[in-house]
């Protein structure tokens, strides 16, 4: 989902484009809310849920304070039968967790004090096992650098059937090995979120929640070295990469 959660097309540009590219991607990871947040009809650390990233907001919202996650309907059917999490953050300082995947595993420390809601339904839709058995969809490699993955419909627009609130503090940077949600727009996460592989230009309008460590980096960069399965710069990563479970918290 690097978009809506515009998982449907971030797309920024190469410079220019590549700022509009990066959009386009993670908007198109992410239909959830729009079909479900995590799911865009273009690639990117947007959903398709959303399709591409639509353009920047300059609108950020803080972490919401404990007790205060909202997890409303988005109106589409669960890709993937899942149940919103509680209203109650269940972790609010850092939180290990290991993303086993076909190609390694990704261990990570996920940020539930700067952003307690995104971690909560990180979390829950872990423990109901919504994760297993579901395919990274999109890879980028140009413009931005990322895997992105949490469609179970492996088409990015699929997601929980529940949305929530951006938790930006309008200084998000992407590093490699950040972990962050993909979305077709302002408050449209669901599930699908996208792992930084390089160094990404984006702008702060994908909420971080969680950093991968060194070796977890490295398997993430391993993959995109093999490419997209059609060879372009956005598209299904030419190996499969499987999330076989998600443990922690």
């Amino acid at each position: 989902m690097l978009s809506r959660p515009t998982v449907h097309a971030p797309a920024r540009i190469l410079a220019a484009a590549a700022a509009a590219l990066c959009l386009v991607l993670l908007a198109s990871c992410s239909t959830e809310g729009a079909g479900d947040d995590e799911a865009a009809t273009d690639p990117a650390p947007t959903s398709t849920e959303s399709s591409a990233p639509t353009e920047p907001t300059e609108e950020t919202s803080e972490p919401a304070a404990e007790g205060a996650c909202e997890y409303p309907s988005d109106g589409m059917p669960p890709s993937k039968q899942a149940e919103a999490p509680p209203v109650e953050p269940v972790a609010t300082d850092v939180v290990p967790v290991e993303i086993a995947t076909s190609a390694g595993s990704l261990n990570a420390e996920l940020d539930g004090a700067a952003t307690p809601c995104t971690v909560n339904s990180f979390l829950s839709l872990a423990g109901q096992n919504y994760f297993n058995d579901t395919e990274c969809h999109r890879l980028t490699t140009e413009g931005i650098f990322v895997l992105q993955c949490g469609d179970p419909t492996a088409t990015g627009t699929g997601g929980p059937g529940y949305s929530f609130a951006d938790e930006l503090s309008g200084d998000e940077t992407y590093p490699a090995g950040t972990l962050a949600m993909a979305n077709a727009g302002p408050d449209t996460n669901g599930s699908q979120f996208f792992v930084v592989y390089e160094d990404t230009q984006l702008p702060p309008a994908y909420a971080v929640f969680g950093q991968l460590d060194a070796p977890g980096t490295k398997v993430v960069q391993q993959i995109a070295e093999a490419g997209t399965e059609d060879g372009g710069p956005d598209g299904a990563p030419a190996e499969t990469v499987t999330i076989e479970t998600v443990t922690g918290g």
